[in-house]
């Protein structure tokens, strides 16, 4: 038993020495006797890897091994004297370059990532000098009696150049979703406070993508989670300038609507005063809106007794579509709904998609916004406490 463990030993060790490495050389000229670094690139901070001192003729190289594409930085003595690598395992990578010139004219080759990464670069790169170009056009030309007209032809040219850069990055991450270059276009800057993307698209493109393959990178993890944040900014704010256009248009929080319920008889939805009240747009016709149907039967059983209630708006056209939806979902509370689509209850409220809701407190001022699944039990738990 005890040579069987020493032969499985031996067995995974060399299992281990046979895995991939990857390897980056090259030759940096007119650097002869300095040290060269390399430094994995972290989402906050750079961890020294490892270093060594270039040979009289400028050449080095390192190895080691990574489980998915990750940012290295090549690294000179200086502040910004490096070059971005994206690695992935078993690639051999050759760098060439000068010390003089060292982070923007290198040659690479042996990594697609890192091709790829230098494109990034220099495209921005090239646009940056062209933006500094002419702002100090402007700076010299700001005493030239015909100022105000070449002015404005530069800072349309300004603005046409720092578009054309957005359109390459945007258009550079649907064209690699895959591959984790794609990260650092989203996240390179013109300035310190302008990202260059800045829509919120090309974020989810990316940071799908990219989680469902590289899930355990920590630039995944962070990109993901980062447009999570954005994604729930962006919803609360459509939500306030809906609740906005409410009072700019009907100069109230909450308008009051009547329709008649399944039986013929007109239901107020001010009827309900005194309750905390979902008010919920949907339609029998609705993939979506049926689907939704069995969570609120769920939320309804369990918080009715406690103050909660639903005041279902059907959008329909048809009255036995209406009906057979409403037994075969087992929905019983008030639904109403006037077959003709229910335009006095979704033109006020701003219903440009089913199923959309509101949250209505007792006095009915709409508190939330469209809320779905747990974020909707959350906040009906959150009021009834």
């Amino acid at each position: 038993m005890r040579r069987y463990y020493g032969i499985l030993f031996i067995v995974l060790l060399a299992a281990c020495s046979d895995s991939p490495k990857f390897i980056v050389d090259g030759k940096i000229t007119n650097a002869e006797g300095q040290y060269l670094y390399l430094d994995e690139l972290k989402v906050s901070t750079t961890v020294n890897v490892d270093s060594v001192k270039l040979t009289e003729e400028g050449t080095f190289r390192f190895s080691g091994a990574v489980g998915y594409p990750t940012f290295y930085l090549l690294r000179l003595k200086g502040k910004n004297n490096f070059i971005t690598l994206l690695v992935d395992s078993a690639e051999h990578i050759s760098i060439t370059s000068d010390a003089s010139d060292f982070t923007y004219n290198y040659a690479v080759t042996g990594s697609e990532g890192s091709l790829l990464v230098q494109e990034l670069n220099r495209h921005l790169w090239v646009t940056k000098l062209r933006l500094d170009s002419i702002r100090a056009l402007q700076l010299t030309l700001a005493a030239n009696p015909d100022f105000a007209r070449r002015n404005k032809a530069l800072d349309d040219e300004y603005h046409r150049i720092r578009q054309t850069q957005i359109d390459f990055s945007k258009d550079f991450v649907m064209k690699h979703p895959f591959s984790m270059a794609s990260v650092l276009a989203l996240y390179q800057k013109f300035d310190e406070k302008n990202y260059v993307i800045q829509d919120l698209h090309s974020l989810k493109v990316a940071a799908t993508a990219l989680h469902n393959f590289f899930p355990q990178s920590e630039h995944t993890q962070a990109l993901y989670n980062n447009t999570l944040q954005l994604m729930r900014e962006a919803e609360a704010a459509r939500q306030s300038a809906v609740l906005k256009q409410l009072v700019d248009e009907y100069g109230e929080n909450s308008i009051d609507i009547t329709l008649p319920d399944r039986d013929g008889n007109d239901v107020p939805l001010s009827a309900f005063r005194g309750k905390y009240v979902l008010l919920h747009f949907w339609a029998a016709a609705d993939e979506g809106s049926r689907i939704v149907n069995p969570v609120l039967a769920e939320l309804y059983q369990k918080y009715h007794d406690k103050g909660f209630d639903i005041y279902q708006v059907s959008t329909d056209t048809d009255r036995y579509l209406w009906h057979k939806a409403i037994e075969d979902d087992h929905l019983t509370w008030t639904n109403v709904g006037d077959m003709k689509g229910s335009i006095k209850a979704t033109l006020p409220y701003n219903v440009k998609q089913i199923p959309w809701n509101y949250l209505l407190d007792k006095d009915g001022i709409v508190i939330g916004v469209n809320l779905k699944g747990p974020q909707l039990e959350q906040k009906i738990q959150q009021v009834l406490k």
